[in-house]
């Protein structure tokens, strides 16, 4: 079962989960999450300088950081993971929401099948901000199909190897059941939902209505990206948020 913290700097509580990102965030009462979708990927220091300067010009601190989306070029070995998040986190202990231990900002990464960009980038990022009347908002993390905080992932994959269409099933359950642990944490169901992502580059049609429409998780429709999870050998991966507050920008 997961349980929640309070991350009082940011004005949100969220799941503790590895080191590199916690497995969902909500804001606190008085605040809201907004969310900005970048309409082309920014690499990451220049994507950390964006965020920056977003939170300065909203009257936020940088721990109103709450939780983004990442690109990367394809996905790591467990190794080449590990190094990737250790220089993400880099930015987050400079910024003093990371203490080298836990971190409460939520994050998704995947790896576009068509047009993945030359280096890890950002694609959307979310921070709170301070809204008397807000309604109740949330991020949860993208999950694969394997539990975290395990050690190797691939050790503890669902229907390793298994890409037919009772192995896709089986992946999606474990990832559909994710989401709901994790929104249920937070206090919310797929009900509160404005938004569910799923990336995958396999065929789920013969699925999608008995598992993700009859559950619930395509209430408010479904974002099918062409990507795959940022672990080879993972197939399927899903986030979703409920958040009301959101925009496009170019840059």
């Amino acid at each position: 079962m997961y349980s929640t913290k309070i991350y009082a700097p940011g004005n949100y509580r969220f799941i503790p989960g590895v080191f590199q990102y916690s497995a969902g965030v909500a804001a606190e009462s008085g605040f809201r999450i907004e969310r900005v979708r970048l309409l082309a990927p920014v690499p990451l220091a220049e994507g950390f300088r964006l965020i920056k300067q977003t939170l300065q010009n909203a009257a936020r601190p940088l721990s109103a950081f709450c939780a983004c989306e990442l690109r990367s070029p394809a996905p790591f070995d467990e190794a080449g993971f590990e190094a990737f998040n250790r220089e993400y986190v880099g930015t987050l202990a400079h910024w003093g929401i990371f203490d080298g231990s836990v971190n409460p900002v939520a994050r998704s990464n995947v790896c576009p099948e068509i047009d993945p960009p030359e280096v890890p980038s950002f694609y959307a990022f979310a921070y709170t901000v301070a809204d008397p009347s807000a309604m109740a908002s949330f991020v949860v993390a993208g999950s694969g199909e394997a539990p975290e905080g395990k050690g190797s992932y691939k050790d503890h994959v669902i229907s390793r190897g298994d890409v037919s269409v009772q192995g896709l099933r089986n992946k999606a359950r474990f990832v559909l059941a994710e989401m709901e642990r994790r929104m249920g944490a937070l206090g919310f169901g797929w009900a509160d939902t404005t938004a569910a992502q799923l990336y995958t580059v396999h065929d789920i049609h013969p699925f999608m209505a008995d598992e993700l429409g009859r559950r619930g998780a395509m209430r408010g429709g479904l974002t099918w990206h062409l990507n795959r999870p940022p672990i080879i050998e993972l197939e399927y991966e899903m986030d979703c948020r409920g958040v009301h507050f959101e925009r496009a920008l170019a840059v």
